[in-house]
């Protein structure tokens, strides 16, 4: 069981840095801010933020399923 737990964590967290790269460097802008200073593209903020929060949730999954617990 903690090794199917392991191996979906894992995968979980890829998918989650892949889906948060790929906004942030890969795929084109979602905005165009435009100031009088020049213009400047935004990447798509909800998936940058929810690539991040699966990132995040596999990896606490991941390492909570590898540590040994000590019972008493």
């Amino acid at each position: 069981m903690k090794a199917l737990l392991l191996i979906v964590g894992v995968l979980i967290a890829t998918a989650g840095g892949v889906i948060c790269y790929r906004a942030l460097y890969v795929e084109p802008k979602s905005a165009v801010v435009i100031t009088d200073t020049g213009i400047r593209q935004i990447p798509n903020q909800a998936r940058v933020v929810g690539g991040a929060l699966l990132f995040v949730s596999g990896s606490a999954l991941a390492v909570f399923a590898a540590t040994r617990k000590i019972r008493k």
